[in-house]
């Protein structure tokens, strides 16, 4: 019997979730209301895989370029009148990528059964998220599903492009800090136990190094001594941050750090705008209620403090307020989000104008990730010559203090 995860609201609003197992996700939504719970999102859980190479190297996930192209040719074809499991179909035989063939072989049996679109998609959560599969309930409802899915590829496009700038300019300082750890490593495993050796020799086992020379020295000897607890501890250290940082509670500290750090703060706030204006216009353009479309823009901006922040605009759009007067009060968005939402509101054409902001906020991104760049480079560069410099330096101290007593 397959396992659902579920996310409801209970009657005082607030959000629960777990999992259950039924036969199919009708089921659980009469169980959940059964309950007194709401359901916001109903999922079967993905079926474990084994540890196959393919996984191993990341074979096992669909890449957006993919999903951008299956989403757009299924637009293409749905458009053209051609029936919609007949496109399914097409796309399976022709698709390049092997993860994405094996979910479409699924999505196909399922559609065959009888299921809509959307629920087929809803249970590979991890290629198509709450926004798409939303989107996608809106468009078959609406019946303008070959409409929706080209907002929908536009939306991924705008997307990827941000990620592939965001991970562009954090190539090269991640590189530099790479050289910079491995040349540390390099110096104090090959390079100062000899010169340490050679100014023993020079001066006895008596001769008085500088301070900083014994600290290096400490170092370097404690680090030939202890590699095996040293290197495997902090390794482990490494991956348990990484894991801690996965966590909501990780998620939280990480995500208000960043709001706090000069450079990055613009960044983020910049980025995390841009992604809800246009997620939010494209599901209030696709027909999806406005409470609906926050909760799942919510979980789609990126940042648990902007979610947290959705989250509670929902509930006072909820009691009566109108989204932009309580967008108005945050701090964390700018002052042209409320104006625009505002006209929007009154023109009813709150799609239209968040898709403008979201274009400017995407462009005010590129300026600020080119700048940040530009920071960043001579600072690492400054970086790698001072820690080079400290190294050079517990060097030639005590060589020029041996040579002054030679004198």
């Amino acid at each position: 019997m397959p396992t659902f995860n579920y996310d409801a609201q209970t009657s005082s609003g607030e959000h629960v979730s777990g999992t259950l197992e039924a036969t199919d996700r009708n089921v659980v939504i009469k169980s959940l209301n059964d309950k007194g719970l709401k359901p916001i999102s109903v999922k079967e859980a993905a079926a474990k895989s084994s540890l196959s190479l393919s996984n191993l190297l990341g074979g096992g996930k669909v890449k957006s370029d993919a999903l951008v192209i299956f989403t757009r040719e299924l637009s293409a074809m749905v458009g053209a009148g051609v029936p919609l499991l007949r496109a399914l179909t097409s796309l399976h035989e022709h698709a390049e990528s092997a993860a994405l063939k094996s979910i479409l072989s699924g999505i196909i049996r399922d559609v065959e059964g009888g299921a809509p679109l959307a629920d087929a998609l809803a249970k590979y959560p991890n290629t198509f998220s709450d926004v798409y599969v939303n989107m996608v309930r809106a468009g078959e409802t609406a019946g303008i599903l070959d409409d929706i899915l080209k907002r929908l590829a536009a939306q991924q496009e705008k997307n990827a492009t941000i990620r592939k700038k965001i991970k562009s300019a954090m190539t090269y300082p991640m590189v530099l800090v790479g050289i910079t750890v491995l040349a540390f490593f390099g110096l104090m495993l090959f390079v100062i136990p000899q010169i340490g050796k050679i100014l023993t020799d020079l001066g006895g086992e008596d001769a008085q190094l500088p301070v900083l020379t014994q600290v290096m020295l400490g170092i370097s000897q404690a680090m030939l001594n202890f590699w095996f607890i040293i290197f495997p501890l902090l390794g482990a250290g490494i991956f348990v941050l990484l894991r801690w940082l996965r966590t909501p509670a990780g998620k939280i500290v990480l995500h208000n750090f960043v709001l706090r750090v000069p450079g990055l703060k613009s960044i983020v706030m910049k980025v995390a705008v841009a992604r809800f204006a246009r997620t939010f216009s494209a599901l209030i353009g696709a027909g999806v209620p406005v409470l609906e479309a926050l909760d799942v823009t919510a979980h789609a901006v990126g940042n648990v403090v902007y979610e947290k922040a959705l989250v509670d605009a929902a509930k006072a759009v909820e009691n009566g307020d109108t989204l932009s007067s309580v967008i108005e009060k945050n701090k964390l968005f700018p002052a042209i989000v409320p104006q625009m939402l505002s006209v929007g509101e009154e023109t009813g054409q709150t799609d239209t104008v968040l898709v403008k902001v979201a274009d400017f906020y995407e462009e005010e991104v590129d300026v600020a990730i080119d700048g940040l760049s530009s920071i960043i480079e001579p600072v690492m560069i400054v970086f790698m010559g001072g820690m080079v410099g400290v190294i050079a330096a517990s060097v030639m101290m005590p060589i020029a203090s041996l040579s002054q007593n030679i004198e």
